[in-house]
């Protein structure tokens, strides 16, 4: 078994409802956004050419429409680049935390219905970036939840491309905050490393897997977190 590597790209700037959780929005990429996505195909080309990988013709995303676009777009200029024939296939287990019943309210919205229903009680203050706290409604998962699901399914396909011997490294196109709780799972960040650093829109980040199955940064800038900046992903 030799290393294996995950090009982790987070969609590419999107049309974002204001002060809403980010998860299941299905607004789709920006003009700026789209170019984003061209971009970074070109650039996971130039990766594979000087770290001479050999690209899975698959490209993983999530069902949200901003990642398949993302994805799209990134296949379309990675194909330019390489001449590779690449699918796009969709799969829930890289969607970002879910709010469950509670999905595109935003904050406040969010806040007063959990005050309204006498089963629940009012969220704790940052919630929303509280990697342990889950929303009381159906559906919902923690941060931490997410980033396990995310983990596992970034463990099944390396694991898959054991078995490809023409294969050695796929993309996968996500959500910051799932991928970047995943990339803890897999004991690549520090727990205090997740509220620290954020990702580039579609600037990819790769995490190598060696041969006696642990997981390392490899290359791609994590991006640093401002303190003022918001924890929307």
């Amino acid at each position: 078994m030799t290393d294996r590597f995950a090009i982790l790209v987070r969609h590419a700037a999107y049309h974002q409802k204001p002060g809403t959780p980010s998860a299941l929005q299905p607004f789709g990429l920006t003009d700026a956004g789209k170019e984003q996505a061209m971009a970074a195909g070109r650039e996971v080309a130039a990766l594979a050419q000087s770290q001479k990988w050999r690209l899975a013709g698959e490209i993983f995303c999530s069902r949200q429409l901003r990642a398949w676009q993302t994805a799209t777009l990134l296949s379309h200029s990675l194909s330019d680049a390489t001449g590779l024939d690449l699918r796009i296939k969709e799969d829930e287990a890289l969607a970002e935390r879910s709010v469950g019943a509670l999905a595109n309210l935003t904050i406040p919205e969010i806040e007063r219905t959990l005050q309204e229903d006498p089963r629940y009680q009012i969220p704790p203050e940052n919630w929303k970036a509280d990697s342990h706290y889950r929303l009381p409604a159906q559906g919902a998962e923690s941060l931490l939840e997410a980033g396990t699901r995310v983990a596992d399914f970034l463990k099944n396909r390396l694991s898959v491309l054991n078995n490809l011997a023409d294969a050695n490294a796929q993309v996968f196109v996500g959500h910051g905050a799932a991928l970047r709780h995943a990339a803890h799972h897999l004991g690549v960040l520090g727990f205090e490393d997740i509220r620290r650093l954020s990702m580039h829109h579609a600037r990819p980040v790769v995490l190598k897997r060696a041969q006696d199955k642990t997981w390392h940064h490899h290359t791609g800038a994590w991006k640093e977190r401002s303190l003022l900046e918001n924890t929307t992903d």
